[in-house]
C-alpha cells in the first residue's frame, strides 16, 4: 500500500499542543508551528482500525495488557534491533518522561546527583530539578557537524552521580551513538556506580545507513546497570496515547522498579495504549519504511534549501528522528534576537536552542515531520526574514 505523507490535515481546533498551543506560549496565532515533536502525518490506518474495532465492542471496562502487547514488543525489538527481550523484562509506563520521573524517585534520593549531556531533551534536567535532585551538566562536543562525547570529560563529570540519563538516539542533535561509544559509557558508569536510564524513544526513527544500538544490548556492563525506555509514540505518531514501556534486564533492578510502579499502580496501562502498541508493532513495518523515506526526502530538501538560500544557517544532519538542530551562530545574534527573528520576522514557532541547555545557544530546533509543502513554506518564510 502507498501511504500519502503529502496530505494536509487541519489540526487546529483539536486541542493540539503543537498547533493550538502556539497562542498560549507565544501569545499570538499567526505562527507556523514547527516545534513540538509530533508529526503532522495521519496516524497509521492499522492503528486507527484497531482502536475503532475495540471501540465498536461497546464496553470500555478495566483492561490488562493483551497478550499481543507483550509478543508484538518482543518481536519488534528482535526484528528491528536484533535485541532478544523476554516479556518478564517489560514494564508499562504511561509516557517516557513520567517513566524517568518514577525511576528517579525509585533509585535516587533528594540532593542525589543526576548527569545529563547537553544540549539535550530538557525534561531530563527539569524533572530532575523539580524532584530536588542536583543536575550535573556534561556538555557534548560539536565536531565536524555531529555531536561527540568527550570521554575524558565524561569520566570526570560522572563521578558521584547516582544516575546518567542518556538520550539514545540523541535529541536535539539526532546523533545515533555507535556500539563502541555506548560500551565506553557503560564501562565508565559501572566503574563510577552510576545507573543508566536510556531514553530510546527515537530508536525506530533511525535513518539508513545508521543502526540503532539499544544501550542494554552492547555489553554485560550495560545490560546489568540500566533501564531502557521505549515507545511507539514518535515513530507511529500516537504520543497522545501515553503508550511507553521500560525494559530491564537486571532482575534486581527490575524487581525494585516494578515494586515502586506497582505500589502506585503506575504500571497499569489503558486499553487504547495496549491496543495501539500491538497494532503498530504488528503491522507497522511497511508504513514506517515509507515514512522514513519521506523524512529522508525532507531532510535532503532542508539541507539543499539552506545551502542555496540561507548559507549562514547550517544544519546538523540528523542520523535519527525528524528534528533538525539549526546552527544559526553565523548570524551573530543573541538568543533573544534569534527568537525574535524567527517569531516576529519569519512568523515561525520553533524550539529555542537554549531550552536544551547552555550549549544550545545560537541554535533553533526545527520539526520537519510535515508535508513538504509546509516545510517549503516555513523555509521560505525564514529565507525572507534573514536574506531580505
Amino acid at each position: 500500500m502507498k501511504y500519502n505523507f503529502d496530505e494536509i490535515i487541519e489540526r487546529r481546533g483539536t486541542d493540539s499542543v503543537k498547533w493550538d498551543g502556539v497562542k498560549k506560549l507565544w501569545g499570538r496565532d499567526d505562527l507556523l508551528p514547527m516545534w513540538v515533536a509530533d508529526m503532522d502525518f495521519r496516524t497509521p490506518p492499522f492503528v486507527i482500525e484497531a482502536l475503532q474495532k475495540r471501540l465498536d465492542h461497546g464496553v470500555l471496562g478495566y483492561t490488562f495488557a493483551c497478550e499481543e502487547w507483550y509478543t508484538s514488543i518482543c518481536s519488534w525489538l528482535h526484528r528491528r534491533h536484533q535485541w532478544e527481550v523476554s516479556r518478564e523484562m517489560l514494564t508499562f509506563v504511561p509516557g517516557i518522561v513520567r517513566g524517568l520521573a518514577y525511576a528517579l524517585q525509585c533509585f535516587t534520593m533528594p540532593a542525589d546527583k543526576v548527569m545529563v549531556m547537553t544540549p539535550v531533551y530538557h525534561p531530563f534536567f527539569l524533572v530532575s530539578q523539580h524532584l530536588g535532585r542536583e543536575v550535573a551538566y556534561s556538555p557534548l562536543e560539536l565536531h565536524e557537524g555531529q555531536y561527540q562525547i568527550d570521554f575524558k570529560r565524561f569520566e570526570k563529570d560522572v563521578q558521584g552521580c547516582k544516575v546518567l540519563i542518556l538520550c539514545n538516539p540523541h535529541n536535539p542533535g539526532g546523533r545515533v551513538w555507535t556500539a563502541d561509544e555506548l560500551r565506553q559509557v557503560a564501562a565508565i558508569c559501572k566503574e563510577s556506580h552510576t545507573l543508566v536510564f536510556s531514553d530510546e524513544i527515537h530508536a525506530d526513527l533511525t535513518l539508513p545507513p545508521y543502526k540503532h544500538h539499544p544501550f542494554a544490548s552492547v555489553s554485560i556492563d550495560a545490560a546489568q546497570n540500566s533501564l531502557t525506555f521505549m515507545a511507539p509514540s514518535k515513530a507511529f505518531n500516537m504520543p497522545g496515547l501515553g503508550s511507553s514501556y521500560a525494559i530491564t534486564l537486571n532482575e534486581n533492578i527490575r524487581n525494585r522498579f516494578n515494586s515502586f510502579m506497582e505500589a502506585g499502580e503506575f504500571n497499569e496501562g489503558h486499553l487504547f495504549a495496549y491496543t495501539a502498541t500491538a497494532a503498530a508493532y504488528t503491522y507497522g513495518e511497511e508504513w514506517l519504511g515509507q515514512m522514513l523515506d519521506y523524512l529522508q526526502g525532507n531532510i535532503d530538501f532542508t539541507e539543499r534549501f539552506l545551502a542555496a538560500n540561507i548559507p549562514p544557517v547550517k544544519m546538523i544532519r540528523p542520523q535519527a528522528s525528524f528534528l533538525i538542530f539549526l546552527d544559526c551562530r553565523e548570524l551573530h545574534l543573541t538568543q533573544n534576537e534569534l527568537n525574535d527573528l524567527f517569531v516576529d520576522k519569519a512568523h515561525l514557532a520553533l524550539n529555542t536552542g537554549t531550552t536544551f541547555g547552555a550549549p544550545g545557544e545560537g541554535f533553533m530546533r526545527l520539526n520537519i515531520a510535515c508535508p513538504r509543502t509546509v516545510l517549503e513554506q516555513a523555509l521560505k518564510q525564514l529565507c525572507n526574514a534573514i536574506m531580505h
